[in-house]
């Protein structure tokens, strides 16, 4: 669903000219000189639209979506962190989104609106204004880590989807219409004791757990005025969501606590909390100027909303990070170096503190 967003961005932009990857050896490329935390960035894939790609509980592989030949909509795949022995895990029919490994990375859970039909579902119409397509044929689904045996998982009328699992290892958090809005859950691995986190009308939407599991980060639009609440309800009844104004939040792992932590007029997402449970890491376009041209990047904030720093500096697209346990690692999607115009690549890099 994010990668809905990110396809109108790129879609919607007048391309500028890019410089080739400078490489210093072992295909690893130079970093922006402004990214003084990003270091031995490496491309993973070459081709395609690539994204929200998430690292197994052993750290050995990444499990991303993709379009690419012959596909014509978002699948689920698998990869070695060095980009290697790259396998198509979802069924190849529909749309997927939102994959994650489960604990002892022998399973996965993603959605997938293939049981709606083999075709790709119509893209939402860009010509009315940023907007993702929450479709309602979306469905959970838990299969085996080679793609075997999909199994729907707690099916429900409405949007299902975006979930991950907490580091702990117990508990999966998602998104969900089952209750008529868009709201985050939690549940057990087995499907036991669904609990609902959040209540109040608007989206929230891509959760992520503190790696000790005690909080949950995600992004959140929670219309105001008769006129926004009109406008959002008629969207969500088209299946459309516009994610001009996500800001960043913080709740307790049993939903309780909330606190927003940005506070701007921009689009937040994509966040991911610091293996010091302290930090959050998530992409913004603050202070994008030409809003036919928005300039999205990776930004760190302390988890009591101080401390904000832009991380990367490209001049398009970079987003959808996650850290390894150690903190070493990040690995990331973005538009630079693109061999083709519309093109967005995962990569990997090593975080210097």
């Amino acid at each position: 669903m994010l990668f809905f967003f990110l396809l109108s961005i790129i879609i919607s932009c007048n391309r500028q000219e890019k410089e080739p990857a400078q490489t210093t050896g072992n295909n690893t490329i130079k970093p922006l000189p402004q990214e003084k935390h990003l270091a031995n960035l490496k491309m993973l894939t070459d081709i395609g639209e690539n994204a929200e790609a998430y690292f197994s509980f052993n750290e050995n592989k990444l499990i991303f979506q993709s379009t690419h030949p012959p596909y014509k909509c978002d699948q689920i795949f698998t990869m070695n962190i060095d980009g290697s022995d790259k396998k198509l895990v979802s069924t190849g029919k529909g749309r997927t989104t939102c994959s994650y490994f489960l604990p002892g990375d022998k399973k996965i859970i993603y959605a997938s609106t293939h049981a709606a039909g083999p075709n790709c579902p119509p893209k939402p119409d860009i010509s009315k204004g940023y907007v993702w397509k929450v479709y309602k044929t979306y469905d959970l689904y838990q299969a085996n880590s080679d793609g075997s045996d999909p199994q729907p998982f707690i099916p429900a009328p409405g949007y299902d989807a975006e979930a991950t699992i907490s580091p702990k290892g117990d508990k999966i958090v998602f998104t969900s219409q089952r209750n008529g809005d868009l709201d985050i859950f939690t549940v057990n691995l087995d499907g036991s004791d669904l609990q609902q986190l959040t209540h109040e009308l608007g989206y929230d939407g891509g959760p992520f757990f503190s790696w000790d599991g005690t909080k949950i980060v995600y992004r959140s639009y929670h219309p105001n005025t008769p006129e926004e609440i009109k406008r959002y309800k008629d969207l969500l009844a088209k299946e459309l969501i516009e994610p001009s104004n996500f800001q960043i939040m913080v709740m307790d792992a049993d939903g309780g606590n909330k606190r927003q932590i940005t506070h701007n007029e921009f689009a937040n997402f994509a966040p991911f909390y610091f293996p010091d449970n302290k930090r959050i890491i998530f992409c913004s376009n603050i202070g994008s100027t030409d809003p036919r041209r928005p300039d999205f990047n990776l930004c760190m904030i302390n988890d009591d909303g101080t401390g904000l720093e832009q991380i990367t500096f490209f001049n398009e697209f970079d987003g959808f990070p996650m850290f390894t346990h150690d903190g070493k690692k990040l690995a990331f999607s973005s538009n630079r170096f693109n061999k083709n115009p519309h093109d967005t690549n995962v990569f990997i890099a090593d975080w210097v503190d």
